[in-house]
């Protein structure tokens, strides 16, 4: 092994180290932290953050990626070692642009803002969210500045997100998704009485829905000994290595929503979980982009979770938990229910078709945003507008509009389109998996998921970053990012469900 390779390794693996541990420090932050220690994580977080880009940004660094490059591609292209100083070599020449003191402030300001935004959400003042954002928005602007003119600023906070993609892709993809979805959608609000749903709303006492995920979870490969499940205000999944997946959720005792926003943060966690175990400790052990992560957690939440023959299997389960409630009820309607079209408010409640345009939506706005063609203090006023124009939604406070998501005041611009691209991709992928598996749904309307998760692990999971994703795409799908597996599949169970 090259000497400047191996301690390259050393190097990347105390930084991963440091990242991870502050992995754990976020996912406490959101989950156990008393309110009170909000100041004292903020400064952790912003301490340790500029500690990793320091590390990450040395010099000596740079010096071992350019040492050890022409031995790693003598190993291959698809070789860890070659995979691993190109991957890095990426990531190295982005870091050394932006200043250690802007990542800490970043870190820093986010670890403020999340706090204040769930008191904003739960009071529904923008105002008291809005100087916040205005600072992570200036931030990120600050972040745009360190790098060369790109087509668009926007392109350098989405290549944070799905590394080589630019704007105007996303866009044109998003354009066509919007050209299929709006008549679609519309078609089917006009045979909105085809669905009977009025039985998701009622009592649902969350020790019977912890007893209903616990058992799917467990079937899709959920394991007390790598995972755990815990609380929190917005779901998210986080990982400090391989086999220490968490998960959350919230539970609401009106709803089963959390049944599936559980399945969805399976998806990202099996993603973690199924790397390659050479990975661990590098760079590389994470997924490709939050695309092909959204993928994931889509594809187990929708494609598997709001299957007919899921239910034909799981319906029992739930009934039995929730036997007044869903009296007089059977598998085929409960199926149908949890796949109405309805325009709604709360984006993580959409369904499969309208979610999208609350993703678009989301993405025009941020583009504004760092543009500064819209103000902070103007964004609600314009979520409002595009709410009606692309859903017919009429938002009746702040807390269900411009505040329903934690991103933002994470500093996470650039993020949301990932969730719609993540749902292309998921139908891609499906169609492959549909080939090569085609008795799939025979295996899940029998509880079983072993030969899928091994699919996704020997094709996705095990490769971690050592692809661009649009090369990963076309090893995986042999196709280019394309919309219309995602229309076709929607088009054809919207119009089973709803006789279109």
């Amino acid at each position: 092994m090259s000497q400047a390779y191996e301690e390259l390794t050393t190097r990347l693996g105390e930084i991963v180290d440091l990242g991870q541990a502050a992995a754990v420090l976020h996912w406490d932050h959101r989950t156990m932290m008393p309110r009170n220690g909000a100041g004292a994580r903020a400064n952790q977080l912003g301490s340790l953050s500029k500690i990793i880009h320091t590390k990450f940004a040395d010099p000596e660094l740079g010096k071992l990626l350019d040492e050890a490059a022409p031995w790693a591609e003598d190993q291959g292209y698809d070789s860890l070692e070659a995979s691993l100083v190109r991957v890095v070599r990426r990531d190295y020449d982005k870091l050394v642009r932006v200043p250690p003191e802007l990542s800490a402030e970043l870190a820093r300001t986010a670890a403020i803002a999340e706090p204040v935004w769930e008191e904003a959400r739960k009071a529904s003042d923008w105002a008291m969210f809005q100087p916040h954002l205005e600072k992570l928005i200036d931030l990120r602007r600050q972040y745009v500045d360190c790098f060369d003119p790109a087509d668009e600023d926007y392109d350098h906070l989405l290549d944070n997100y799905e590394p080589g993609m630019k704007t105007a892709e996303v866009r044109t993809v998003f354009d066509e998704l919007k050209a299929g979805l709006v008549p679609l959608i519309a078609d089917v609000v006009e045979r909105a009485e085809a669905v009977d749903a009025s039985f998701l709303e009622g009592d649902f006492p969350i020790d019977a829905q912890k007893r209903v995920e616990g058992k799917i979870l467990a079937d899709f490969g959920f394991t007390n000994d790598s995972w755990r499940l815990d609380e929190t205000v917005h779901p998210f999944a986080s990982r400090s290595g391989m086999d220490d997946i968490r998960l959350t959720t919230k539970h609401l005792p009106d709803s089963l929503s959390s049944i599936f926003s559980s399945m969805h943060e399976f998806g990202h966690g099996i993603y973690e979980h199924g790397g390659d175990r050479a990975f661990e400790r590098t760079p590389l052990a994470r997924g490709a982009s939050l695309g092909f992560h959204e993928s994931q957690s889509r594809m187990w939440e929708n494609l598997v979770g709001r299957s007919r023959p899921f239910w034909q299997h799981y319906y029992p389960l739930i009934q039995e938990a929730f036997s007044s409630q869903l009296n007089g009820v059977d598998a085929e309607g409960f199926y149908r229910a949890v796949n109405r079209v309805r325009p709604s408010l709360i984006r993580i409640e959409a369904d499969e078709a309208t979610y999208n345009l609350h993703i678009i939506l989301r993405f025009e706005l941020e583009q504004e945003m760092i543009t500064g063609r819209l103000a902070a203090a103007d964004i609600p006023e314009a979520w409002d507008a595009k709410m009606m124009e692309y859903l017919g939604v009429d938002v009746p406070d702040v807390a269900d509009g411009a505040l329903q998501d934690a991103h933002w005041s994470g500093g996470s611009i650039g993020y949301f389109s990932t969730y719609a691209l993540g749902n292309v991709v998921s139908a891609q992928l499906w169609q492959r998996i549909s080939k090569e598996i085609p008795d799939v749904y025979e295996q899940i309307g029998r509880g079983e998921f072993t030969q899928l998760r091994e699919w996704l692990r020997e094709h996705l999971h095990q490769h971690g970053r050592k692809y661009m994703p649009k090369e990963l795409m076309e090893r995986v799908t042999g196709s280019k990012l394309d919309p219309k597996p995602l229309l076709a599949y929607l088009r054809g169970k919207l119009g089973e469900i709803y006789g279109l």
